[in-house]
């Protein structure tokens, strides 16, 4: 698994696992980070699903993403869920959650087609009527990522803590 650093703050403000997961499962968005061109780090947002332990997502077969995951499956994937500037405060009030884990390219096109109906559920659920007609026409054409956590962490500013 490897070692992860404790989160560096106040014990007041570490969200559990189950508030991180309802974080990851709730937000849309987030920035995939990789190891990219010549060691430099390449983040990326995407739209992802999380599901027991795992990311999805998906691209295209081509370009700096699919290469960098291609060369090292280590990943780590970032959602904020709350950025809410105080300006007298001189301060900002945040929750975020951070993943890191391994990413795979899902090969197998049954297990693709798991993974994409997740994303259909998240940003399409109201029209799942027509979602296996768009998988299957696009099912060849689309890279599908599977990224398995190997740790989670989430944090949040002292002030949200304090009012739980």
């Amino acid at each position: 698994m490897g070692f992860f650093r404790e989160v560096r703050r106040n014990k007041k403000q570490i969200l559990s696992m189950e508030e991180c997961e309802d974080i990851l499962k709730r937000i849309t968005s987030g920035v995939l980070s990789v190891q990219g061109d010549d060691g430099y780090p390449y983040g990326v947002p995407i739209s992802y699903a999380y599901d027991d332990g795992k990311l999805y997502f998906h691209g295209m077969p081509a370009g700096h993403k699919m290469d960098a995951i291609k060369a090292h499956e280590k990943v780590s994937f970032t959602v904020i869920e709350t950025d809410q500037v105080v300006p007298e405060e001189y301060t900002t009030y945040y929750r975020s959650v951070i993943v890191f884990g391994k990413a795979r390219i899902i090969e197998d096109d049954d297990e693709k087609v798991e993974a994409l109906l997740k994303l259909v559920d998240k940003y399409s659920a109201d029209y799942k009527a027509g979602s296996m007609d768009e998988i299957n026409g696009k099912l060849k054409a689309v890279c599908v990522f599977v990224v398995k956590a190997d740790h989670i962490s989430g944090k949040e500013a002292i002030e949200f803590a304090e009012a739980r």
